[in-house]
């Protein structure tokens, strides 16, 4: 045999070996108490998902997976958190697509870099549900957008940068509303704000609203999806009412530290997607009215990336700021 081709296959050989080595030394995933870091307050729609997919996981691996709420800055606190934790996979960000397509177009200085972080895996989306105060004496959304051109509406939402303060927004530039942002500290005291008549309205997670529409404490006029809700198909559609313009959406998010390795973050996301392919969680998934999408790797970043350039158009266009 040539020289050559000796000492190509040698060093193929020592590549091979070395190549198997490092993967037999590589630790397994996870190796020790996994923390899932909700950016927002317990209750809400991303900390019941993480809950649940947590069970399920641990009881697999047979390590911890604990919910670890650390709300504030619409969302920026807990993956600021995160994107400052060790890259192992033991720490990951359970939150919604805000920090990523929102947060970086109204806040002046961001806490953490958008490369600090990345998908992990986009896991499902959902519309939000546009409800009123019986007080107001309001049912329908034409007889919404009378009263709210009239006169100025307190309307809720779950913070600073949160998918609702985007929607007051829109609504007021394309509709030519009067609506008044009120942020709460997340989705839970933002609806009861809507119930107790702190304010006369709000466009909301809708499990969050639901039980209250069905209490009659609170008026469902449309839902901001393309497609009525499973959880209520009474309810109209924004566009259905007339109201295209204010379609809007909610990305669920799982995201990892940026320098995370990609063998880790792929390990991460095949666990996590099985995990949520299960009966049990598909159910879960229907019930807090939320479309799987289970999306990773570029999918994950190409559809952020979109959202992202959407929604700075629209935040440019209306003048959108932290309160």
């Amino acid at each position: 045999m040539p020289n050559v081709m000796r000492r190509t296959c040698w060093m193929a050989s020592l590549a091979l070996l070395w190549g198997s080595t490092v993967w037999a030394q590589a630790p397994s995933w996870p190796n020790k108490p996994v923390k899932f870091v909700n950016s927002f307050p317990p209750g809400g729609p991303s900390d019941i998902l993480a809950r649940a997919v947590g069970d399920v996981l641990q009881k697999q691996f047979n390590q911890p997976f604990v919910v670890d709420n650390k709300p504030g800055a619409a969302g920026n606190v807990g993956a600021d958190w995160v994107a400052k934790s060790a890259p192992d996979g033991h720490t990951l960000l359970w939150g919604i697509d805000t920090t990523h397509t929102i947060n970086p177009h109204i806040y002046k200085v961001m806490p953490f870099k958008d490369a600090d972080l990345k998908p992990l895996v986009v896991i499902s989306s959902s519309g939000l549900l546009l409800g009123v105060h019986p007080g107001t004496g309001i049912k329908t959304v034409k007889e919404f957008m009378q009263a709210a051109r009239e006169r100025s509406l307190n309307f809720s939402s779950g913070g600073n940068g949160s998918p609702g303060h985007l929607w007051v927004n829109m609504a007021n530039v394309s509709a030519a509303t009067r609506l008044v942002h009120i942020p709460y500290r997340g989705n839970s005291p933002a609806v009861m704000a809507v119930v107790s008549g702190e304010v006369q309205g709000g466009t909301l997670a809708t499990p969050g609203m639901l039980p209250q529409v069905k209490g009659g404490k609170i008026n469902a006029l449309a839902v901001t999806s393309q497609k009525r809700s499973r959880l209520a198909p009474e309810v109209p559609t924004v566009t259905e009412a007339g109201f295209k313009d204010l379609e809007s959406e909610v990305l669920y998010v799982v995201m990892a530290p940026g320098s995370t390795p990609e063998p880790l973050m792929q390990t991460m996301a095949k666990a996590i997607t099985d995990a949520l392919a299960r009966p049990e969680l598909q159910t879960r998934l229907n019930d807090l009215d939320m479309a799987y999408e289970g999306l990773s790797g570029s999918a994950a970043v190409a559809r952020l990336s979109k959202l992202s350039d959407n929604y700075g158009r629209v935040i440019r266009a209306t003048g959108m700021k932290v309160d």
